[in-house]
């Protein structure tokens, strides 16, 4: 047991919603190393001539590290718990920043964003995995919440990074909002406390396992392979769209008109990132919710046809700034429950004592996904951007596929073989005639 699992039961802290918050703000502060990103890409090429591409290769590196290093995170959080994670991941993040400032070579540039990667990533996997300990009834919702820090975190910096780019550049835009991220995350990492372990041990829901699955395990499971897939499919798209929303905005030409929608007026580019970010954050911990009512399959094929929806609504009514502004709110409000529902299917499937290693060994398909976006950039270029739409929208259809005709008869056995081999207590009759609803 860890010294703050020992000390959680004696801290201020020790409360499960307290902790929900602590996280949610954590991972708001780190959000813009990721959502923000958008915005210098068009000031730094304008500055040094890079092109779009090379530029969103630090984008890709950032993605990577921050996805491939988790479960070594996660490990280090399952053995001490979360707060040292986090607190070195509030100096790495503040720290990439104030190099992207300065940075004049794109080497200097992709070192940030692997510094960045790394800081995010401890706080992003010490946060979920966190999450899914101290509330093993309702993953989903947890993680939901959780991760809706990280997508709407940044909603609220949007407008504020745009006007200082505007105002005073894009690097002194890095350096103030890097140093201040970097401190709110430090502060708050103190209060962070690892879940007591009966509570990490914990089984509550039928169509849960008791059992801690290690990493090794997991590997070994033909189910988790099946999510890895599904999360890469899904997360290509979202993250293609995450760093390519100003240059899409710029080549349909509506980036700077003005839209009125909700009261507001606001330049189309400005609005649609600031109502993505709102949608994101609500939709990661609504879908979470829906899951742990109907289950987690279900809601996922649910999302994946809507997302699929609305990239073919933005490939044929994309160049409508105010279509524009709408369609891609409700595409990230579908798209951002990957990061609520894959750790929280993770952990239903896997049980709780490796939860953290676990969900960062399936958060990499993210940084999978982000190999692709280079290239969806190069191929715009070459073919435009509705041939990169309409790609995503026959990823999250294979998606949703798989999650329903795949899937879910997988978890179905693992339960079963993992009742048998482990002498757990629990009756899979109820769970599997109601579609395994109650995931």
């Amino acid at each position: 047991m860890s010294t703050n699992s020992t000390q959680a039961t004696a801290s201020p802290f020790a409360n499960p919603w307290l902790q929900l918050a602590v996280g949610v703000i954590c991972m708001a502060c780190v959000a813009n190393l990721q959502y923000g990103w958008t915005l210098f890409v068009g000031p730094i090429d304008a500055k040094f001539h890079w092109g779009r591409a090379p530029i969103q290769v630090a984008f890709t590196i950032f993605v990577l590290i921050e996805t491939w290093l988790i479960p070594v995170e996660g490990y280090l959080v399952d053995r001490f718990g979360p707060r040292w994670v986090v607190i070195g991941g509030a100096v790495l993040v503040a720290i990439a920043w104030v190099i992207n400032s300065g940075a004049d070579s794109l080497p200097i540039l992709y070192v940030a964003a692997a510094i960045g990667g790394v800081g995010t990533g401890c706080v992003y996997g010490t946060c979920v995995g966190n999450a899914l300990k101290w509330f093993p009834g309702r993953r989903g919702l947890a993680a939901g919440i959780t991760a809706s820090g990280f997508g709407a975190g940044a909603a609220l910096t949007i407008g504020p990074i745009s006007t200082m780019i505007n105002s005073s550049g894009y690097e002194h835009a890095f350096l103030f909002f890097g140093l201040l991220q970097g401190a709110i995350v430090f502060v708050m990492a103190w209060a962070m406390l690892a879940a007591p372990q009966q509570l990490v041990a914990a089984r509550v829901k039928m169509n849960q396992t008791s059992h801690g699955y290690s990493p090794a395990e997991v590997l070994r499971s033909p189910v988790f392979w099946v999510m890895y897939v599904m999360f890469v499919l899904v997360a290509s798209g979202g993250l293609t769209m995450a760093a390519s929303m100003a240059p899409i905005a710029k080549d349909f030409k509506i980036d700077k008109i003005p839209v009125e929608l909700f009261g507001f007026v606001l330049p189309a580019l400005v609005f649609a990132l600031s109502l993505n970010r709102i949608f994101d954050g609500i939709g990661r911990p609504f879908f979470g919710w829906v899951s742990d009512q109907i289950g987690r399959e279900n809601t996922m094929a649910i999302a994946f046809v809507i997302g699929a929806g609305a990239l073919f609504a933005l490939s044929n009514s994309g160049a409508n700034p105010v279509l524009f502004v709408l369609v891609t709110a409700l595409y990230f409000g579908v798209y951002g429950e990957i990061f609520s529902l894959f750790p929280a299917t993770q952990g239903d499937t896997f049980g709780g004592k490796f939860a953290a290693a676990n969900a960062g060994m399936l958060y990499t398909a993210k940084g999978t996904g982000a190999l692709l976006v280079p290239i969806a950039t190069a191929f715009a270029a070459a073919k435009g951007w509705h041939a990169v739409f309409y790609i995503g929208v026959g990823f999250n259809l294979l998606a949703a596929f798989i999650g329903i005709v795949v899937l879910k008869p997988m978890r179905v056995r693992h339960f079963i073989n993992s009742r048998a081999k482990f002498n757990e207590s629990g009756d899979l009759r109820e769970p599997a005639a109601s579609g395994a609803a109650r995931t």
